[in-house]
């Protein structure tokens, strides 16, 4: 399922225009983004919480050349499934 097809699912089962529905998906995704840029976490009970998780600093490879690299520390967003979605998953 791309974008397109979850406002689709959004608006047939919301009853909302195809352009309401897209208009709610967007603010939704950048509520989220934003409370992640913060540092927050977002947690929606059932489906899951999106929190941002620090990636320690660490040494890799270049493929193409084989080089040793270091990578900086960064902070990465991460998605935990809930409960309900995990069993209705299984």
């Amino acid at each position: 399922m791309n974008k397109s097809d979850l406002v689709s699912a959004i608006a047939d089962h919301s009853g909302l225009s195809k352009a309401d529905a897209a208009r709610a998906l967007e603010s939704t995704t950048s509520a989220i983004t934003g409370a992640l840029a913060k540092g927050d976490s977002v947690a929606i009970t059932g489906f899951g919480s999106f929190l941002v998780r620090a990636r320690a600093a660490r040494s890799g490879r270049n493929p193409q050349t084989g080089a040793t690299i270091q990578i900086k520390a960064s902070n990465a967003p991460a998605f935990k499934a809930g409960k309900l979605l995990k069993e209705s998953v299984n």
